[in-house]
């Protein structure tokens, strides 16, 4: 399933720009991700407040911003939830430079460990394989080397890509909700 062009990386970055909001997209929609994979609540009131004070310093943003957050929200718990939706992590698309997709990558497993942190005080007492994981993300994000734009630095950005996704997944199935209670939840924004 196709991301909205609503929440392209271009469309993000234009409304945290209009908002006066220093983060890139990825930075947001990592937070949010760890925010879900945490187990944060799923009503509205229970995971904008956290994601707002991740990226906005707790202030309420415009509402046009807003809007596209919940929509950000509801796209990517679906995805999430749904294997059919395949869940990815938001990265600048195949065509800009290796260089800037891995500091996107960086970005983004840096942000989805702060909002995994925030919302899910037990991570020390997780799964030995979440443990494993949180400490290779860990790595991930402070990752700083040189990228060439060789066939061997794109198959190793694609299997960081493919880590940060499996482990977002694996925390999301130790700390997200069961899915009863997703069942029991209206979809929409409450």
């Amino acid at each position: 399933m196709a991301m909205p062009p609503s929440l392209s990386i271009d469309s993000l970055m234009a409304e945290l720009n209009a908002a006066e909001i220093a983060q890139h997209p990825v930075e947001v929609h990592g937070s949010l991700v760890g925010l879900i994979c945490g187990g944060v609540g799923q009503a509205k009131s229970e995971w904008l407040k956290p994601l707002l004070e991740l990226i906005n310093d707790g202030q309420l943003p415009p509402p046009s911003l807003t809007h596209l957050l919940e929509e950000l929200y509801q796209d990517t718990l679906a995805r999430i939830t749904d294997v059919d939706f395949g869940f990815t992590p938001m990265a600048p698309e195949e065509e800009e430079p290796l260089a800037k997709r891995v500091e996107a990558l960086s970005l983004w497993v840096q942000s989805f460990l702060t909002g995994l942190a925030i919302v899910q005080p037990k991570l020390n007492r997780g799964s030995r394989d979440v443990k494993e994981v949180i400490n290779d993300l860990a790595e991930i994000a402070q990752v700083e080397f040189d990228v060439g734009d060789d066939d061997e630095s794109e198959a190793a950005y694609i299997e960081l890509m493919e880590f940060a996704r499996m482990g977002a997944l694996l925390c999301y199935a130790e700390f997200g909700p069961e899915p009863s209670e997703i069942k029991d939840q209206d979809p929409k924004v409450h």
